[in-house]
């Protein structure tokens, strides 16, 4: 299974590291591959390596203004002119999406990814892995808009909440 993971590429602390090599892990041992945006820093590079070290593959996608810092050893390296254009070739190389922690990149993939579920143009598996309760909030906006009738369908249909790897990828290999 291709595997994207969106995921921030800051360094972080532990709370979010050791999950990360947990899921990067298990990816690995299960002979998947890992779609992710290329960067050899932060959370990606943390995912990156661990999906190496047990025996799984690499696609990162990066972008042309990011390209100095893309991973130099990943399986297959694509290149970008814009974020748009790799948000596009992230989804179509992948078989589902899992979102780990980060920033407004990582937020505005996620939403995008939503987005395009909820309209039915891609029928592709989204998890939000709530490290440490990170996307708790989020969760409880997600709520408000479905029962408030913003979402056209059931919340539990464009996305699945874990909270470690070992849930993120029962679901995954269960769909």
């Amino acid at each position: 299974m291709n595997i994207c993971v969106f995921c921030s590429a800051a360094d972080l602390d532990a709370r979010y590291t050791t999950p990360a090599r947990e899921f990067a892990e298990l990816i690995g041992k299960a002979g998947h591959t890992l779609v992710w945006g290329g960067s050899d820093t932060g959370l990606m590079k943390v995912m990156a390596e661990g999906v190496q070290e047990h025996g799984g593959r690499l696609v990162g996608v990066s972008v042309e203004f990011l390209a100095e810092k893309a991973r130099r050893n990943a399986d297959e390296m694509v290149i970008t002119k814009d974020l748009a254009e790799r948000k596009a070739q992230l989804l179509a190389r992948a078989d589902a999406v899992v979102v780990m922690v980060g920033g407004t990149g990582t937020l505005d993939e996620a939403t995008e990814i939503l987005e395009l579920k909820k309209h039915g143009l891609h029928i592709k598996p989204v998890v939000l892995l709530n490290t440490a309760g990170f996307y708790d909030g989020l969760r409880r906006q997600f709520q408000r808009m479905e029962d408030e009738g913003f979402l056209p369908r059931p919340l539990e249909e464009l996305v699945f909440f874990a909270d470690d790897g070992v849930a993120a990828m029962a679901y995954l290999e269960s769909v």
